[in-house]
């Protein structure tokens, strides 16, 4: 990876790279001049923003420069427009600490179990930074599957996602397409939370080798945070269900908890509710 003393060189600099050729200069408050060989600033439009030489900039673009002060990556945050996750990104990247996360567990405590128990009529199920399914109520199995089937080793939704074999029409989805690349900006942000963590270093390395999807995606250096989603599905039941998929993070132990809130009185709430009461029947 190219570590030294806590900074992830090469990282580092190919993270500037992409953020730096996303941004367009009237975005940074730059004149728009009328030939540009990339859309995305130039390297001493980046070196003038953050206040710093353009060789080093340069240098720190082409993996080589010195250690970044926690002064100058915040310059170099504000010049790029970085949001809150790419900002704390940049600067475990460096070799600095963000922001304190919690800690990464895979125990989920009676309280989330007994509210996902108390959501009948609404799916919802639990999953760790890395993805892999912790918990689930009985109507989230009627969308998901039901991860009690699996090996518990084989729990992991984004290795069921880029599974898929190219030609699935899932790929042609706008939806799926969309959760994709916001689950792989997630593990990207969790990558950086936890350098050296051997499930999340595994699988990422599994992905990058079976999967050229994931590898593009992975290679954009996208980093967020999943939050609000909103998601429109052919359920085989009840048809087209369309529905926010809110993503509620458990601070104490970095999980997300994954809620379909479907609109009260809309087509897509009676329809789970009906899903449930046949589940609720079947169960009897």
């Amino acid at each position: 990876m190219g570590q030294s003393g806590g900074m992830d060189r090469a990282e580092l600099a190919q993270f500037l790279g992409t953020r730096r050729a996303r941004l367009r200069p009237h975005e940074a408050g730059l004149p728009s001049t009328a030939r540009r060989r990339v859309p995305g600033l130039r390297r001493h439009e980046v070196a003038q923003l953050a206040g710093v030489s353009v060789e080093y900039y340069t240098r720190l673009e082409q993996g080589r420069g010195a250690h970044p002060s926690r002064q100058v990556l915040s310059a170099l945050a504000r010049a790029l427009m970085l949001t809150a996750d790419e900002r704390d990104y940049l600067f475990r990247l460096a070799g600095h600490a963000s922001p304190a996360s919690p800690g990464m567990s895979g125990e989920v405590t009676p309280g989330i179990r007994y509210l996902l128990d108390s959501l009948a009529e609404t799916p919802a199920f639990v999953v760790d930074a890395k993805y892999e399914l912790l918990a689930w109520n009985r109507l989230a199995t009627l969308f998901i599957g039901d991860p009690a089937t699996f090996p518990e080793g084989n729990r992991n939704m984004l290795r069921w996602a880029f599974q898929l074999p190219p030609t699935d029409t899932h790929w042609s989805d706008d939806n799926h397409l969309n959760f994709a690349r916001h689950s792989v900006a997630d593990l990207r942000a969790a990558y950086a939370n936890y350098p050296g963590d051997p499930g999340i270093a595994a699988l990422v390395t599994e992905l990058l080798g079976c999967s050229p999807r994931f590898a593009e995606m992975w290679a954009s250096h996208d980093v967020k945070v999943r939050r609000r989603i909103v998601k429109r599905v052919e359920h085989p039941q009840v048809g087209w269900l369309e529905f926010e998929c809110q993503v509620l993070h458990v601070s104490t132990a970095d999980q997300r908890l994954i809620v379909y809130c479907a609109e009260p009185g809309s087509p897509t709430h009676d329809a789970f509710r009906r899903l449930a009461r046949q589940a609720a029947t079947t169960v009897a």
